[in-house]
């Protein structure tokens, strides 16, 4: 009977593999999306000499992939694309900052602006820096803190760099063409990398505007396209130009953002990946890379094992069989027009007013804006050649607040989509409602991966200890119902501490159930048990997918870690998020003020006062309007040679406009609170030749 038994089991997961294969094959065949391109359209010819394989391969490969419904995007495809690179930082270290900076400069000696013969796209970068300004005893004026004075210095070291490596080495290099700006935001920096492109940036106070990512984004979606590109538009129009010429000339779909963290390192090839996908295929919003977190330690190796697998089988499967739900905010592409769509950037910019919005909108902004494209029925997609390397949390303390962010937003936007299936299905065609079932398999398995893992220990410790089922089910559910209402009583701090240690016993409890298991078969004398099945297939899983992506085959190696911390993972870590929610702070690379810092006293305003400030604030304006002026000191110690600014927007979001005075043009969002004054950029700072005011 045990051996009826056990081949019925075989044969009945060997059935349902085969099902699950087949109907995946039919989904995937019966699509009109273009998400694996056909071989006629791939090759000249079908065949293939299978003793020279890849010198078939090579020599046979089409260099303009023609389709019925790509052979009119040549034009599009051929013309030169705009790409804006806007990076996001706060608090980065010296050497996360570093390794963007570089990514940058390699970027800008990779397309030179002013060589001919490369005109696939040219670029411009951004660097929107939070957070940048405080207050220092003894001056009524705020000024740059050091993060952002690291900043500087990092920008003009890696410019002697750069130079040395074209000119001379070691040749002390001089830094050309830099302006600063004062803005009511803060203060800009305009500075020309050694090849001709720029690289802007913005330092923001957050006494003056919104802080925080999703407001850096806001900034620089409205600044890029809503000013930069329709306002040469309107400008144009006005001179009575012919509007189909314009919007020939301006080209939203060719225009591009990248979206990057302070932290990441990338190289111009996964950036041309990027690029070449959006132009290719018109009906893409966006597209993301690989993202390899770095660092070292344990919590970094957990990390590691996790970020391969979500990509090699997660993102993957939603690029194939509908879109990708979320596209990383730390290093991907997006398309001008998309964003541009109805209910995209305008709907971005809501300011949260309900719990929901907090947890859906600020607490994981990348995944919101993914889910605003997918509504419009753009296609969100996965480029696994196109590579990225980002510092991930090294402490279990910002492992836990990072994901406390990111748990429950990720189930607040799938529920969004879920509860909009009827809508979306019918206006994007890549998600199906048989993708949407699949979405909403994965969100359920989510929900009941805490009483999945109370069973596994359960089972265990019935084996181990040869208690009952029952009431090893209820030793089991003790220890995480105890934290759960220890949660409710201490401080966050404490919660984490208390799961470090909860999460060391259950790794102990992990090796404990992996060996009930291989007791279990050896008992038993079959693998042909439930739990061995499971083990057994899982493993056989991540080896195959390891073994398809040779380069990363290394990260095998800490899936014993990741095993062995799934109970940290999925069952405490969901308490801590969901006691936790409340909470709306970032979490990761929060500072304390140092010991003995001033703290800006906060006092009532007398209407004297008021009217002074009010008068001030009018004379910095006008002040602001001259240019020439304002930047005389600057001028004199730039090199002759200059570059041709183009006017800068002088206004920025702080408050939502009155009712009355809401309209869709861009200048009506920009505007700067009454009562706060211009904050000062007049501290100087040597480095390395030219004089840098800010």
């Amino acid at each position: 009977m045990s051996k009826i038994t056990d081949i019925g089991m075989l044969t009945g997961a060997a059935v349902s593999w085969w099902i699950g294969l087949l109907l995946a094959t039919l989904y995937v065949w019966n699509l009109n999306i273009y998400r694996i391109q056909k071989t006629q359209d791939l090759f000249i010819r079908r065949l293939y000499e299978g003793a020279f394989i890849e010198q078939s391969l090579l020599l046979n490969t089409r260099f303009h992939i023609q389709t019925k419904h790509m052979k009119n995007q040549f034009s599009e495809c051929d013309s030169t694309a705009m790409v804006y690179l806007c990076a996001t930082m706060w608090h980065e270290t010296y050497e996360e900052m570093m390794n963007i900076i570089i990514s940058i400069f390699r970027l800008d000696k990779y397309r030179p602006k002013y060589e001919t013969q490369f005109n696939d796209f040219t670029f411009e970068a951004h660097i929107y820096f939070d957070d940048a300004f405080e207050s220092v005893e003894g001056s009524e004026e705020r000024q740059l803190n050091e993060y952002a004075k690291s900043l500087v210095v990092i920008i003009a070291e890696v410019y002697g760099i750069f130079k040395s490596i074209d000119e001379e080495l070691l040749r002390v290099q001089h830094i050309s063409d830099q302006k600063v700006i004062r803005t009511p935001y803060g203060g800009r920096l305009v500075f020309k990398m050694p090849h001709g492109n720029n690289i802007i940036v913005h330092f923001k106070d957050k006494n003056l505007i919104r802080h925080k990512k999703r407001w850096s984004q806001v900034m620089y979606l409205y600044y890029l396209l809503g000013w930069k590109l329709i306002t040469k538009y309107y400008n144009r129009l006005e001179q009575y130009e012919d509007d189909n010429t314009l919007r020939e000339e301006i080209q939203k779909h060719n225009t591009y953002l990248l979206a990057l963290d302070g932290d990441t390192d990338f190289h111009p090839a996964s950036v041309m990946l990027l690029i070449d996908r959006l132009k290719m295929y018109p009906r893409v919003g966006a597209a993301c890379g690989r993202i390899h977190p770095t660092g070292s330690g344990p919590v970094v190796w957990f990390q590691k094992f996790e970020y391969a697998v979500s990509h090699w089988l997660q993102k993957t499967a939603e690029h194939v069989f509908g879109c990708v739900l979320c596209s990383p905010g730390c290093f991907s592409l997006f398309r001008a027009e998309a964003l541009m769509d109805d209910n995209v950037m305008k709907k971005y910019s809501i300011k949260s007013s309900e719990a929901s919005h907090y947890i859906q909108y600020d607490q994981g902004e990348d995944r919101w804006l993914c889910t605003l494209l997918l509504k419009q029925g753009w296609r969100v997609e996965y480029n696994a050649a196109s590579d990225a390397y980002t510092n991930a949390p090294e402490d279990f303390k910002e492992l836990y607040n990072q994901r406390r962010r990111w748990g429950p937003s990720t189930m607040a936007n799938v529920v969004d989509l879920l509860g909009s299936t009827n809508i979306i299905s019918k206006r994007n065609p890549s998600m199906s409602k048989p993708f949407m079932f699949y979405q909403l398999f994965a969100m359920f398995s989510t929900v009941l991966a805490p009483s999945t893992i109370c069973l596994m220990i359960a089972g265990s410790l019935s084996f181990i200890l040869g208690l009952s089922n029952s009431v090893a089910l209820v030793v089991a559910v003790i220890p995480p119902a105890i934290y759960l209402g220890l949660c409710f009583k201490l401080k966050a701090d404490t919660q984490i501490t208390l799961a470090a240690a909860l999460s060391a016993l259950y790794a102990f409890l992990m090796l404990v159930v992996t060996m009930s298991i291989i007791g279990s078969m050896v008992k038993s004398g079959t693998i042909l048990t439930p739990s061995s099945i499971f083990i057994i297939a899982m493993s056989v899983i991540y080896i195959i997918t390891a073994l398809m992506h040779p380069q990363e085959l290394p990260l095998l190696f800490y899936g014993f870690l990741y095993i062995i911390c799934i109970p940290s993972a999925y069952l405490l870590l969901t308490i801590y998020s969901m006691v936790n929610m409340n909470s709306i702070s970032w979490g990761t690379r929060e500072t304390k003020p140092a010991a003995g810092a001033a703290t800006p006293a906060v006092t009532q305003e007398t209407p004297k006062q008021r009217v002074k400030s009010s008068l001030q604030r009018l004379f910095s304006w006008v002040k602001c309007k001259e240019p020439s002026q304002r930047f005389q000191d600057v001028n004199d110690v730039m090199i002759p040679e200059s570059i041709h600014v183009e006017p800068q927007p002088q206004n920025t979001i702080v408050d939502d406009p009155p009712e009355d005075r809401r309209d869709d043009t861009p200048s009506s969002i920009w505007r700067v609170p009454s009562g706060d004054s211009l904050p000062a950029l007049t501290q100087n700072l040597q480095i390395g030749g030219p004089q840098l005011l800010y």
